[in-house]
């Protein structure tokens, strides 16, 4: 008995940190400096190892990982579509995100978003070598990104309420 208790115990505290950092993972969707989907899967799958529901642990991990990947997908390929229809190069999101990143430490909280937009903006601007076309493709680029991060966390958030999902039935249904 005292084993078993331990065992439950185990399993509590995996399914809390899971919790915790599934949460963390479906923030850092829209929180760049946060790890994202990527977390959302690892936790699902230390939850699957060692959370103590066995085989519905495994069906939860890939139902998890069908929202986790498609979220993660479906955000490179909107995002790439569209900064190739409006013609705006790597170099260009490449400079965002180091004046993001730069930014980050400059201007606490917002200072990722500002700082990618402003390099967007001024590789644009040096690209096209007009400041009303690297204001519309900024902006372009700008909305693209957004609709991707929103369709990423649109789908964790499905991974994480499968989770939820699953831990509860667990609860009600499942153990000793």
């Amino acid at each position: 008995m005292a084993h078993r208790l331990g065992a439950m115990n185990a399993e509590l505290i995996v399914t809390i940190l899971c919790g915790l950092a599934i949460a963390v993972g479906v923030a850092g969707t829209i929180i760049p400096v946060l790890p994202g989907s990527i977390l959302i899967g690892a936790s699902l799958l230390a939850w699957a190892i060692w959370g103590g529901a066995g085989a519905m642990g495994w069906v939860i991990f890939a139902v998890g990982m069908l929202f986790v990947v498609a979220g993660m997908a479906a955000s490179a390929v909107l995002t790439g579509r569209k900064m190739k229809q409006h013609g705006i190069p790597n170099r260009s999101v490449l400079i965002g995100v180091v004046l993001g990143v730069v930014g980050m430490f400059v201007i606490p909280v917002v200072g990722l978003f500002v700082g990618f937009a402003l390099g967007l903006l001024l590789s644009e601007v040096q690209r096209t070598r007009n400041f009303r076309v690297a204001v519309r493709s900024s902006g372009a680029a700008l909305k693209a990104t957004g609709i991707g991060m929103l369709v990423e966390f649109a789908l964790a958030c499905a991974a994480a309420s499968t989770w939820i999902i699953g831990v509860w039935t667990e609860a009600v249904y499942g153990g000793p």
